[in-house]
């Protein structure tokens, strides 16, 4: 009997027991599963507010994706140059801006050529910086003079600047020049091999040993050996990236969440190639006492074994080494891969239109022969029709076919109250539309030199041409890239005739990237003259 009622008593506390075991497991499910369907619609709402952000406003915009904001079908079937160009065509005369969506990121593009200046240059200061992300600490390649903004940039950019003066520039001209003949010989073993030449990698491979000894003061070899390091790091500055494009687009678009969860963009063989190579370089100069024209040497003197930064003087105390790195990496990524693709899109138009070659290669004869046959920095000055071409191929195929900015402040839109610019909105200048449009550019499709005449140029308004962007912004390496461009299509045009061969892509074909680059390349035909 005691063992019955024992057995019962024991049941009935295990039944108890269960019970409220469950009772807490299922309070526990039910505050978990409350706690995440709360947290996801929040989410839900905050994404739902967000890609409503210009319908609020009753700005025009086209509906976006939730993952791609107005990216949808990027890489797949449009690239980033397409769809900036098609929004500003179709939005064009609604207004000063229309809206769009940076992937989750509400983003004005400006569709008025005043407003593009008032962003760029006389309103500059609230537009100082460009709002896209960098993370110098997880990401140190990041932390360069393109991407960083506020008191950094203007400091950076003050001390740079004097790398690509007019007088520095002057200074490189031999070093380039004794590249360009390398690229002539490395043509003509090109040639014994087969006459079709890909032309974009072998620009590549000049412009890479061109700014390998210009900026950084070493020797890339990339000219003697296509598998040289260096040109081997080029290829994939632009190709290989930490994730895909819906990652990107998420750093993007939450750039400030990014960096709080130590995310980074650059793969990471390319940030150790180039500590690496700032390190050794540096070693080696201190070790040798080596002394150079370049922007390491500019590096170097800025690098005071500390960190960057400043005092309430706004004295400058130095650059670590993963600074010097950022800055190395930008002018070497800017230097190799815009520069050759734009020579590369110059021969490709000029062998579509052998008349501008010949035209073209005829000042270059006949300003050489007025210097005694030597190709010098003052020649190259001289040839007009040459910058006609450069710019007309700058204007059809703009490297970066869009500029960035993000206002500091509010900003209304002067004559228009009730378009507004929120404060940390990412401003978009459309670069291509623009360069596309035909009320500026008639007959935009067309390859014509003639638009860049003394003439045109001072009927048209300056900010209609924006390859390198405009105001204290705008690229400091210009005046190289412009030296750098003419002293190979000097060489070139010289001694070589380009045409089109069975293997050259007619149209050719742009990268579906955020980058305006061929996408296989470029094959033309080359006859020694």
């Amino acid at each position: 009997m005691y063992t019955t009622t024992l057995s019962y008593t024991l049941t009935w506390k295990m039944a108890v027991f269960t019970f409220y075991v469950l009772n807490f497991t299922f309070t526990l499910t039910f505050v978990l599963f409350s706690s995440v369907v709360a947290l996801l619609s929040a989410i839900t709402y905050i994404f739902w507010r967000r890609m409503n952000y210009w319908q609020e406003r009753g700005i025009p915009h086209d509906k976006p994706s939730y993952l791609y904001g107005s990216f949808r079908g990027m890489t797949k079937l449009y690239g980033f140059s397409e769809i900036l160009r098609s929004m500003y065509q179709r939005y064009k005369g609604t207004g000063p801006f229309c809206g769009y969506y940076f992937f989750q990121r509400p983003a004005v593009m400006v569709l008025d050529t005043e407003l593009v200046r008032n962003v760029l240059i006389k309103d500059f200061s609230n537009f100082s910086d460009r709002g896209l992300f960098h993370n110098e600490k997880d990401d140190p390649l990041t932390g360069h003079l393109f991407f960083v903004d506020g008191q950094k940039w203007h400091l950076l950019h003050g001390k740079l600047s004097s790398t690509f003066t007019e007088c520095k520039v002057r200074g490189m001209f031999p070093s380039v020049r004794d590249k360009a003949e390398q690229m002539v010989s490395t043509l003509d073993q090109l040639m014994q091999r087969n006459a079709n030449v890909e032309v974009k990698e072998l620009m590549g491979r000049y412009t890479t040993d061109v700014i390998g000894k210009c900026a950084l003061g070493i020797e890339c070899n990339s000219l003697t050996n296509p598998n040289a390091e260096c040109r081997a790091i080029g290829r994939r500055i632009f190709t290989d990236r930490r994730h895909g494009l819906l990652v990107s687009g998420l750093i993007q678009g939450f750039p400030q969440l990014a960096q709080k969860l130590h995310m980074g963009t650059i793969h990471p063989d390319i940030e150790k190639f180039f500590m690496r190579l700032v390190r050794e370089n540096v070693e080696y100069r201190e070790k040798y006492n080596v002394h150079g024209n370049d922007l390491m040497e500019l590096l170097m003197e800025l690098n005071k074994n500390g960190k960057f930064r400043y005092d309430k003087n706004d004295e400058f105390k130095g650059l670590t080494v993963e600074e010097m790195t950022a800055q190395a990496f930008f002018f070497f990524a800017a230097g190799s891969e815009k520069s050759s693709s734009t020579l590369s899109f110059a021969l490709y138009e000029l062998a579509m239109q052998p008349e501008l070659q010949e035209r073209l290669r005829c000042e270059i004869n006949e300003t050489l022969c007025q210097h005694d046959n030597e190709i010098t920095f003052e020649s190259l000055n001289e040839m007009a029709y040459m910058k006609q071409v450069i710019a007309e191929t700058l204007r059809k195929y703009p490297i970066l076919p869009h500029l960035a900015r993000q206002a500091l402040h509010d900003y209304v839109v002067p004559g228009h109250l009730n378009y507004v610019i929120p404060a940390g909105t990412l401003v978009t200048i459309p670069v291509v539309g623009i360069h596309y449009d035909p009320e500026i550019y008639p007959d935009p499709e067309t390859f014509d030199p003639e638009r860049f005449t003394p003439e045109m140029i001072k009927a048209r308004d300056k900010i209609e041409w924006l390859p390198f962007g405009d105001g204290p912004r705008k690229c400091i390496g210009f005046r190289f890239g412009h030296m750098e461009m003419r002293v190979a299509l000097t060489y070139l045009l010289r001694n070589f005739r380009f045409s089109l061969s069975a293997q050259t892509e007619v149209p050719v074909r742009i990268s579906k990237s955020f980058s305006t680059i061929p996408r296989n390349g470029i094959f033309l035909k080359v006859e020694r003259i």
